[in-house]
């Protein structure tokens, strides 16, 4: 086997290993001969048939078999001879006709292309300094928990008149486009309350007004972002029969509520209130911390990046953008820019995540931080029950697939170096109001 190196750059290699047909054909020998004890063949006693029969029989695929174990040896050793660390899975390409090898006429070449990780320092995290928001809860936010809670455990009465916003109505329905009934469009004592927004647009504003015993068509058009393709954009009647309307009923917010939701008394039901709600702004206080932290990273770090894992991540991005961008009917003039600068755009954030990818990796490691496979099954669980009725189908699509499963692992090691940088570097609370504490995190512009 001979190994050249053709192409050395600052992360990218390239190599030519070749190996001889004759010692290729050495292996599918040694293969032949090992296997010969155990062939039973028609016209041969077990064992005694010989190896020029095998070969007629078998060589080329144990040719073939040959080859693939070749190509894998060469790649590793061009590897490991040469004290690599590859970024991702190392390309191979073939050079010349692999028929030809396979045939034994030709020598096996093949090139291994390599992206190397780089070798970077990482930051002292101790000398970081990040900014956490915070935010008082107000005796208006309490309160404010409370009627939301009354307003879930409310109770509703029959109402003798017209069904208006709040009120339940019960309703069989079946809808149609262009005449024809579609999957999902149909059911029976279905309790919907008008104004919650259940329904696609249009369909609750139908109903006000509608007394017990009426039936109605009701006219309405699919988002256009639906997610259902077929039926996104596309206009639908619904033939509505309210069954019964039902006014809800005042819940007053004293120690019957409390009793209701399953407490002694309201100024229980305060108190878990209160913890509630600090564990709330507790969780969003954190996402703009992590943010930070990222932020403060991202600046403190400044290497070369591997082409491959750039262009891989950008391909990831750029897909969901297109297909976004699809689904509301909009192009790149849509957001004021030509796809160009919109590509430019997200190709810097695919920089950005492969850089903290590989900072937060290089942490992890160096401060032993890992994630246990109770801490992934336990993810596993909390995703399994956002799929009521399917759990098992859930755990059985992760144990099956381990590309799953590092997606899974991902993010919990993310969060995890995270808290550790969190806990050494200097972190400044400022005090906000809970609309910027509870504004989403990833609609802050990205820092240089």
């Amino acid at each position: 086997m001979q190994i050249s190196e053709t192409l050395s750059q600052e992360l990218h290699k390239q190599f030519t290993v070749t190996i001889a047909a004759t010692e290729l054909e050495g292996r599918v020998n040694a293969r032949l001969e090992e296997m010969k004890p155990r062939v039973n063949l028609k016209g041969f006693r077990p064992g005694k048939a010989p190896v020029s029969f095998l070969r007629k029989q078998f060589g080329k695929s144990i040719m073939g078999e040959v080859v693939e174990a070749a190509v894998n040896e060469g790649s590793q050793k061009a590897i490991s001879d040469n004290k690599l660390k590859p970024a991702l899975q190392p390309r191979v390409e073939p050079v010349g006709s692999v028929e030809d090898v396979v045939d034994g006429k030709s020598d096996l070449t093949f090139k291994v292309i390599v992206d190397l990780m780089p070798d970077f320092e990482a930051t002292d995290v101790s000398k970081l300094t990040v900014e956490r928001l915070t935010a008082d809860i107000a005796d208006a936010d309490i309160n404010e928990a409370l009627d939301r809670l009354a307003k879930n455990a409310r109770d509703y009465a029959a109402k003798d008149g017209a069904a208006a916003k709040d009120d339940v109505a019960v309703i069989d329905y079946e809808g149609s486009i262009d005449g024809t009934p579609f999957d999902g469009g149909k059911g029976e004592d279905f309790n919907l309350t008008l104004g919650s927004g259940t329904f696609i647009p249009g369909f609750e504003d139908g109903l006000i007004g509608a007394k017990t015993g009426e039936s109605r068509e009701v006219n309405v058009t699919f988002p256009a972002e639906y997610h259902a393709p077929e039926m996104a954009g596309k206009d639908a009647v619904f033939k509505v029969t309210v069954k019964d309307v039902k006014a809800p009923v005042e819940t007053k917010i004293d120690d019957e509520l409390a009793k209701k939701l399953g407490l002694d008394n309201l100024a229980t039901l305060k108190e878990r209130v209160r913890e509630q709600l600090a564990n709330d702004y507790k969780d969003a206080s954190r996402l703009h911390l992590k943010r930070r932290v990222l932020d403060a990273l991202d600046t403190a770090h400044s290497f070369p990046l591997p082409p491959a894992m750039v262009e891989h991540e950008f391909a990831n991005i750029w897909a969901q953008v297109e297909d976004e961008l699809k689904r509301e009917g909009k192009t790149a003039a849509d957001e004021g820019k030509t796809e160009d600068e919109l590509k430019a755009e997200y190709h810097k954030i695919a920089e950005r995540r492969v850089r903290l990818g590989l900072v937060l990796g290089k942490l992890g490691e160096q401060n032993g931080i890992t994630v246990a496979g109770d801490e992934v099954q336990r993810a596993i669980m909390a995703r399994a029950r956002q799929f009521p009725g399917q759990e098992q189908q859930v755990f059985q699509f992760y144990a099956k697939n381990p590309q799953a499963q590092a997606e899974i692992r991902a993010p919990l090691f993310e969060d995890k170096v995270v808290d550790f940088i969190a806990e050494l570097a200097t972190v400044n609370d400022r005090t906000v109001d809970k609309e910027t504490l509870f504004a989403d995190p990833e609609d802050e512009p990205v820092k240089a």
